[in-house]
């Protein structure tokens, strides 16, 4: 332990905490720009400068460690001139046209500026413009760019791709994809981890709200939205909702009042993806020599594009079985169509997502299957549709909670946990031993998959099989995975594997709170979703039932593969 003080508050923290991390303990909040802990931690903004007593320099209070006997000031006038300093020439480097960028009023820069009362900037304004294809899924504006090298560490040292890069020296690095490249020439999962921690608007996704709108103001169009698990875990945030207020039942009826025909749950496809994926594991394994191992759920695009680009001879091993997202899609026009009336051409159908991959996996080849275009037309992120609820002055907390439409709307327990790491491993081992044994096991008999960081195993005996399941989320963590799956130093029959770290609540669509993690604070509304819910067992939904009965047969039936599978 070491004693320090801080605006004259005596301390005493650990040896080799930070100046940044002693103050926050202590309640003084020191201001903070590239910093995230543990991934950037450079001090190159300067933003956190500090005065140490008898020290010459100011120091940056993010990777500057205390040590015995330190006496700090934090606000005082020589660190408080440095900061604003420090401030003003990254703002002259900076398009500050706020009321046209995508985080205006949640913008660390911003909120910076306004803190320290920057009225007026004594340098002269210059900053770069690079052309950036605009119908590019991640949009990357080169102008708002404060050069923090956040979305760089978090690509290398996160999600292992390495996508970004620093380009130059001193006034004329710039930062880009690496090698060079344009965007669609990298190895991008489209994860978005990227997004949600830039600090400023530099990064977005696409956005597609307008194409969205359009279609629900056309009357030739019949507008079905379908709402994924994790988002009801956080689309009130950005709308100032709190978790309580923030219940699915609004969120339906907000959909309802944009203007939407049909408003189902992608959980009843999440239940039919478990029939579908279980099913095919169970077939697997009864020829298990006639197939790869171990074998790779398929529901996470970014999980899927990272092993096709990374570990292409693997992609072998992923599940045929297409994500719930586009089950929904061709089953909304096919058996939907068919039991509502509708010309499938004339339904235009729309995803909610936490996920920027979703958009890019929507308009794959062979997401197509109903014949009609596109299964999905449109995916909007939880960012996408709280900025839709504002510019349609909708005020979702006024609203009277609503229930889904049938039949697409009715899902169970197992359903909604695929939002949370290690959802869709338990949800499939849920049906998977009760397709074997004829009997269900306690719901949370699998919670051992269940978790934040790290990799989870289970050994699971169904009948007399064995089965080695395996979770884990991020992409490095996938990588780490894979290699010691390739080195031989590890064995799985069945593997879930999810791009962002969490699992979808912690997706690169989600709302964004600038250096906070809540992938830990949304997975327990699922939880607790399912821990209430009437059915907790994806093979007992009635819909799904009927699903079969009227349409597709069974699973894994020719029918079923036609709509509900993919060659990858």
């Amino acid at each position: 332990m070491v004693k320090i003080k801080i605006d004259n508050k005596s301390i005493e923290v650990p040896e080799g905490t930070t100046i940044l991390e002693a103050a926050a303990g202590a309640g003084i909040k020191i201001p903070t720009l590239c910093y995230l802990k543990e991934r950037n931690e450079i001090g190159a903004c300067r933003v956190c400068a500090v005065e140490v007593e008898g020290g010459g320099r100011l120091c940056a209070a993010c990777n500057t460690p205390a040590e015995d006997g330190m006496t700090i000031y934090t606000n005082s006038p020589r660190a408080r001139e440095a900061r604003r300093a420090n401030l003003e020439l990254i703002l002259s480097e900076h398009n500050n046209d706020c009321t046209s960028c995508c985080r205006n009023g949640n913008c660390t820069l911003q909120s910076l500026a306004d803190d320290l009362n920057l009225p007026e900037n004594p340098y002269r304004k210059q900053f770069a413009v690079k052309e950036w294809p605009r119908d590019a899924f991640l949009v990357r504006d080169e102008s708002r760019c404060v050069k923090c090298m956040r979305c760089i560490n978090v690509c290398d040292k996160v999600q292992s791709l390495g996508v970004w890069d620093t380009r130059g020296t001193a006034a004329r690095l710039t930062v880009g994809v690496a090698e060079g490249k344009a965007i669609e020439e990298s190895c991008c999962s489209l994860c978005g981890q990227c997004v949600t921690h830039c600090p400023v608007g530099a990064l977005r996704a696409r956005d597609d709200t307008e194409q969205v709108l359009q279609a629900l103001y056309d009357p030739k169009k019949t507008v079905v939205v379908q709402i994924a698990p994790a988002v009801r875990a956080a689309w009130g945030e950005d709308i100032g909702l709190s978790r309580g207020e923030a219940t699915v039942g609004r969120m339906v009826a907000a959909a309802r009042a944009l203007g939407a025909n049909y408003v189902f749950d992608t959980n009843f496809t999440a239940d039919l993806t478990i029939m579908e994926e279980g099913s095919e594991l169970l077939a697997r394994l009864a020829e298990k020599e006639k197939h790869p191992w171990p074998m790779f759920t398929s529901c996470c695009p970014g999980w899927v594009s990272f092993i096709k680009s990374q570990y292409p001879e693997l992609a072998a091993n992923l599940s045929t079985a297409k994500s719930p997202q586009q089950m929904f899609g061709a089953a909304t026009k096919t058996w939907f169509a068919r039991r509502a009336g509708l010309d499938p051409a004339s339904i235009f159908c729309v995803s909610v997502m936490p996920c920027m991959a979703k958009k890019h996996e929507s308009a794959l080849p062979g997401m197509d299957s109903a014949g009609t275009g596109r299964d999905v037309d449109a995916v909007i992120t939880s960012r996408e549709f709280g900025a839709m609820l504002r510019a349609c002055h909708v005020n979702a907390r006024e609203l009277p909670e609503e229930d889904f439409d049938d039949i697409l709307g009715e899902s169970s327990g197992a359903g909604v946990i695929f939002g949370a790491a290690g959802g869709v491993m338990e949800a499939a081992l849920r049906s998977a031993y009760a397709l074997v044994t004829g009997s269900n096991p306690d719901p949370d008999a699998f919670a051992i998959v269940r978790g934040l960081s790290g990799r989870r195993e289970a050994a699971v005996e169904i009948n007399g099989t064995p089965v080695r399941a395996a979770v884990t989320s991020g992409l490095g963590n996938a990588r780490a995975l894979i290699e010691d799956i390739i080195s031989g130093k590890a064995a799985y029959d069945f593997v879930e594997i999810m791009a962002c770290p969490g699992g979808c609540v912690g997706g690169g669509g989600q709302p964004i709170r600038d250096g906070e993690e809540l992938a830990g604070e949304r997975a327990p509304v699922l939880y607790a979703l399912d821990q209430h819910a009437a059915t907790r067992f994806s093979h007992e939904n009635p819909s799904v039932l009927k699903a079969y009965e009227e349409f597709f047969e069974h699973p894994l039936s020719h029918k079923s593969h036609e709509l509900l599978h993919i060659k990858h």
